[in-house]
This record gives structure tokens, sequence and C-alpha cells, in this order.
């Protein structure tokens, strides 16, 4: 049998709870803190491997095996990889408080509507994306990815703080707990700057990214980050727009397929427009960017955002010099067009890690903007677009109003693990 307890931000060990175990496996804080039996074998965690080799002959010669870990190991901890190598009934379980749990206990605020992202042995940029497009957000740290770095990816191009949500709520703030149930705890409240400013040790529990102005939330049925829309490629009237200058939904519809936005993505607008494509990608989750020329379209973008709850970070300027401000997004929506846009496309092909997608009125556009994809290392698909709708007449009678046509290219990279499918808890 394999006792793992949790500890290190709840009560303290039992002094005996090592009591005839013939194998104690944990950090070495906590091996510090029990007794352990007389010939009793002591494994510090470090490297997985070796550890477990170990709990396999102890179980085999049928010793006790005592496995100590940090808050509740079946959260993100160490359960996941016993139960896979030694199976889950061969496991006694006798959990902590997470972490998580007790940081958001320590500033008062419920959390069954966070979103909990590791960055713990992970790349850090699924937690980054997820802090920039949901307002309460638990990030586990690790080596490389502390409250410095989670900090510095939130700050704007130029060292300020990100832009406030164009939802009109404020701007990120982080809360970094440290030393969580011990007599060095901290819990500190900081700015994304400040956090890049410091050097923050070995201490660091979790990180909370917080919109102190939506942080306590509302009645939840449905634990974590809040679900997806129940239906997207919204009608052209649910959004602001100038003269017809808009993303159709026909249109809007396969764009998002074929984008895929989610839930630690990042998505390029660009040639934003209305901002409709940006403001549907949010509402399933992703982070998004608009880039927008025109500044009429900038406000226009912003209040498209808040007229539907969701944060778009909206950048005024012109393509494609503006997104070397950016960060790598995982998919890009190309609208607009002219002169420029095999340079525009080129360049956001250069930086997305999955998908570019373009939209283009004109059939001259189609062969630079398939040979830029192409030329970037995407394999490139497309269809024309036109569809015809309802539209009443007279008389109590339909026909059907032809829209205009528009080309829609993708180009797609070779598909590659995503760790945000697995570094995320909802």
């Amino acid at each position: 049998m394999i006792t793992v307890v949790g500890t290190g931000t709840g009560a303290p060990l039992p002094a005996d709870v090592a009591a005839g175990a013939g194998l104690v496996v944990g950090g070495r804080r906590h091996l510090d803190a029990v007794r352990l039996p007389e010939g009793a074998e002591r494994v510090v965690l470090g490297p997985l491997a070796p550890a477990l080799d170990a709990v396999e002959r102890h179980l085999d010669q049928g010793s006790r095996v005592l496995v100590l870990a940090s808050g509740d190991p079946g959260f993100f901890g160490v359960v996941r990889v016993l139960a896979e190598r030694f199976g889950a009934e061969r496991l006694e379980v006798r959990a902590g408080v997470s972490s998580v749990a007790a940081a958001f206990a320590r500033v008062g605020l419920p959390w069954d509507d966070a979103a909990v992202v590791s960055a713990h042995g992970r790349e850090s940029r699924t937690a980054v994306n997820v802090c920039r497009a949901h307002p309460k957000v638990a990030v586990l740290t690790g080596p490389g990815a502390g409250p410095a770095e989670l900090g510095a990816a939130l700050l704007g191009p130029s060292g300020a703080s990100a832009p406030a949500p164009a939802s009109g709520s404020g701007a990120r703030v982080l809360v970094v707990a440290s030393a969580l149930g011990s007599v060095r705890e901290r819990v500190e409240w900081v700015s994304p700057a400040e956090a890049a400013a410091r050097e923050w040790g070995t201490d660091v529990n979790v990180v909370l990214c917080l919109d102190r102005t939506r942080a306590l939330g509302g009645v939840r049925t449905v634990a974590g980050a809040a679900a997806g829309p129940a239906g997207w490629a919204l009608a052209e009237d649910e959004f602001a727009h100038r003269d017809s200058m808009i993303t159709k939904f026909e249109v809007r519809a396969l764009a998002l397929a074929r984008l895929g936005p989610r839930l630690g993505d990042l998505v390029w607008d660009v040639g934003a427009g209305s901002g409709s494509v940006a403001v549907e990608c949010a509402r399933l989750g992703a982070a998004a960017v608009a880039v927008e020329k025109a500044a009429d379209g900038v406000a226009r973008i912003a209040a498209n955002a808040r007229t539907h709850g969701v944060y778009v970070d909206v950048r005024h300027g012109a393509a494609p010099e503006v997104l070397d401000e950016l960060p790598d997004p995982d998919a890009v929506f190309v609208g607009g067009g002219g002169a420029e846009l095999p340079a525009v496309v080129t360049a956001c092909a250069l930086r997305a890690r999955r998908t570019v997608v373009v939209a283009m009125a004109a059939l001259d556009r189609v062969p630079a903007a398939r040979a830029a994809l192409t030329g970037a290392g995407f394999s490139c698909d497309g269809v024309l677009l036109q569809s015809s709708r309802l539209a009443p007449l007279p008389g109590d009678v339909t026909r059907l109003a032809a829209t205009n046509p528009v080309f829609l290219l993708w180009g797609t990279r070779s598909p590659v693990l995503e760790e945000s499918d697995e570094g995320v808890a909802q």
C-alpha cells in the first residue's frame, strides 16, 4: 500500500505519520519534518524515475510506502503518476489543502469560478494567455515560470502595464502567495511591473492573476473558467460596424472553425474593422488581440467587446509594422486587403504557431496570399463562399438575397502536442 499525505498549507503532519513505513519519499523540507522509523529508506524527490523505482522495489517486498507531498496531491500532484504506474487501488490518499484553495482563502475570495493553470514544468505561454483572457486565474508556478516571468509577459510592449480590458474592467493585479502554511508565509499584491522587477526565490506556491473589478464573480453551477457560448457566428447586427464593413456571419463561422480558438490560445485579428472575429474568439475562451489602423475602428472594437463582456486587447496601428509589438499567436485572422496584404500574411505566417486564415473579397489578391502562406511552410487550402439569405417580399413571400462572394484561405502547420490540453483545470 502507498500512503500519500498532503501537507504544507494546512495542519502540521502527525508525529507518527511515518510509523511502520519501509520507504518515505518526499521533498527535503517534508522529510526533515517527520521522524523516520528505524531502518526506513528515505528518498528525496527530484527526478521521479528513481523514486518510482524505489517505490516499486518496496512494494514487491511488502513494505509500506509513505509519500509526502504539498497541499492536495491529487490536484496537479503526484497522485496521477503513482496511479498510472501502480494503480489507484494501491493508493491511500490523505489530501491536504491545495495551494490554490489556501491562496484564495488568504485573500477572502471564492474560487469556484477561477481558471487554474499549471506552469510547473510546462511552457508558461498557456498560463499567460489564460491570464490575458480571464478575470480570475490561479497559476501554479515553477522554475522559469514564476511571478517575474508572468509579470513581464503581461506587460505592454513599452514596459508599462498592458491596457485595461476593453470590456471596461480594470487592469490585472497579481497576488503572490509564498511559503503557505509556514512561518515564512507571505501573500503580496503587486502589479505586473512590480512582479517583473523582483527576485522571488523558491518559496512561491501560486500566483493569482485578478481583475479586481470582477474578482468576486457570480453564483456558479459548474466550476472553473466560464463555459463557452451556446452559439457563435453572431449576426452582423450584434456588432457596431461602418457601412457593412464586417466579416459576414457565414464567413466568420468557417473562419472560427479553422482558427479553433480555445482557452490558453492567443489569436490575432489583423485588419479587425469591427473586431467581430476577435470578439468571437474571446467569447470562445481565447486571448484576443485586434489590430486596426483606423482610429474610429479602434473605438468601435472596444465598444463591441464591452457589449459582449469580453477582453480584447485593441492595438491602433498598421500591419505589418505594429505586429512586432505583439506576442506570438497560435492563430491569426487577416481581414481586409490592399497592396500590403502579401506582406501582412507573410508576417503573420512567420509568427503563427498553428493557423492563419485570410478573408478576401478581391480575386486578384488570392494568388499572392496563397503564395505567402505556402512560402512560410504552411499547407494551404481554401474556398469561395457565396451565400443567399432568406429575405421577405411584400405579400408574405420570401426570396433569396445573394451576399457578396468572399475567398477564404487557411494555412496550417503540422499538428503538434499542445500543452494547453493538459495545463488548465476548468
